[in-house]
Parts: C-alpha cells; structure tokens; sequence
C-alpha cells in the first residue's frame, strides 16, 4: 500500500488518546460548528470522547475541494452540512471540477462523503458514531478493544447492530437489504432522467435553441450530477441515512427535469419549487397537530 493509515493518523503515541491531525478537517470542524452557534471550536480540546469515535474517521471520509490558485485542500462547511448548504458554497465560491465535454455545463465531482451524510442521519442524532457500527468491540483476553478490521458492519451483525437492535440479525439483514434496493431503483430512475438531460443538451447546440435556455439547462445538469454523484460515491448504498438520501435523489431527478424542460423554454422562475408544503408547515406546526389530535381523542 503506497499511502497506509497508521496508528499515528488517529492515535496520540504518547497517550494512546484519540486525536485529529489533519489541518483541513480542524478548520471545517470549526467552520461547521461556528454555523451551528459553536464559535471557536477546536477539536482536539473540545470534542466529546464519543464525537473523537467519528471525527477520527471524517478526517478522510468527507466532501471536499482545493480551492483557489495555492489548491487548499477545503471542507465545503461555512453555511452546514446539509447538501442544499454544500451546493449553496460551491455556488458563491463560483467553483468547477471540470467541464462536461458533450455539453459544455460547468461541473463538480463529489468525493466520498460519509461524513456529511452520517451527520444528517438517525444514528448521528442519536450520537452513534462511525466506530459503534464499523470497529464494533471484542474481547481480548480481560479487555475489551475496538476492533481494527475495519469493514462493513453486516460482516458480524451481532456484534456491530446488535448491542442495540435486540430483534435478530435475519430482520437487520433484511432491513438493510431493502433500503439498499430501495437506494438503488431510486439512483437509477434518476440516473435516467440525467442521461435524458444530456442527450437534449447535446441535440440542443445544434437545433437553434436559444444560449439563455442551453445555459439555465446546463446549471441544473450541474445540480442533478452534483446532488446523483453525492449519494453514489458515499458508498453505503443508502444506509448511512435512507431518507435523507432518498431526498437528494428526489432533487437530482427533479433537476434533471427541469433541464429537460429549461430546453422547451421554461424559465427560472416557472420551474422554481413550490413554497405551498412550506407554508402549510408553517402555518401547522406539527406540535400544534399534535396538540389538536390529543384533544380531539379525549386524552
């Protein structure tokens, strides 16, 4: 292996303590958290043992990009780290990976964003970390150790889902499955949909559609690539946080249909979201149903 990860890449030789030592995630960390109302976070002081068990591992397993001229190797987390966010930085940083050859749109290539996924998941919520599930415990004589072998948790469902998932690891197994299916059919319709966008783009250049519709066309490919390779370089296959994935999906095929439609002629503005779910949100509040149903059934 030309670039192991040793010991010394997670580990304190002195004390054997849990330590960052990458520059690039100290300073997303902190960025991250200073959006969050946490102001000068410094992670090796102010991290929770329980938080070391994960940003150990989102040294490497992250988004990120080189910015500028000097290629600073940057976590795109001053505005959050929900995807909208990411795409939102990238956007105001004006930033491209690269060039789509057959359409000409400006892109970006995501990474492997395990991390930022995770963050925005049950488990994360819930304060289970990358370790709990990845490095799960074993005994070793008197002791009990994390297990090095990192690997995917279905290799000893016992051991990694089962300290809190009593119901069996065949009903783990067949949950995992079916999100992954699920992840998977999603992936692809979309997919679809951004294959469709392109083949227009490319017979756009040539049928006399207009620069403004092939440019609006190109920003949403930029999207709906974005938002598809997201969730298909994280590598869980949906699991990491199944709804949340599920929505990016959602997104990148609605942007891809929007480009579709952008070549017809549609505008900016008559392809914008609907504000209605918000509203209603909104002006229902779930606490206020909530409170509304208990009253309604006599409790």
């Amino acid at each position: 292996m030309a670039h192991p990860v040793a010991c010394i890449d997670c580990h304190d030789p002195k004390t054997m303590g849990l330590r960052v030592t990458r520059p690039a995630f100290m300073r997303g960390i902190k960025a991250l958290k200073a959006s969050q109302g946490v102001k000068e976070f410094e992670v090796n002081k102010d991290a929770t043992p329980q938080e070391m068990r994960t940003y150990v591992c989102a040294q490497c397993h992250v988004e990120y990009y080189f910015k500028g001229e000097n290629k600073v190797l940057t976590f795109p987390w001053d505005k959050g780290i929900d995807i909208d966010n990411i795409y939102s930085y990238y956007e105001e940083q004006g930033f491209t990976d690269w060039t789509h050859e057959k359409t000409g749109a400006p892109m970006l290539k995501a990474q492997h964003p395990e991390f930022d996924i995770w963050s925005n998941s049950v488990h994360a919520a819930n304060g289970v970390g990358c370790a709990d599930c990845h490095m799960n415990y074993k005994r070793v004589g008197a002791g009990k150790v994390s297990n090095h072998h990192v690997t995917t948790p279905m290799t000893d469902v016992n051991a990694s889902c089962g300290t809190c998932h009593k119901t069996g690891d065949g009903v783990i197994e067949k949950r995992v499955r079916t999100i992954q299916a699920n992840f998977i059919s999603s992936r692809d319709r979309a997919f679809d949909a951004l294959v469709g966008l392109i083949s227009d783009l490319e017979a756009a250049k040539t049928n006399g559609t207009s620069t403004e519709q092939i440019a609006l066309a190109q920003q949403y490919q930029r999207k709906a690539s974005f938002y598809l390779d997201y969730v298909y370089s994280e590598n869980s296959y949906g699991f990491h946080a199944p709804d949340y994935e599920q929505r990016i999906i959602n997104q990148a095929e609605n942007a891809a249909q929007n480009g579709r439609l952008a070549l017809t002629g549609k505008t900016a503005e008559e392809l914008k979201a609907s504000d209605v779910s918000t509203a209603n949100a909104e002006h229902y509040p779930s606490d206020k149903a909530a409170s509304g149903a208990s009253q309604g059934s006599g409790h």
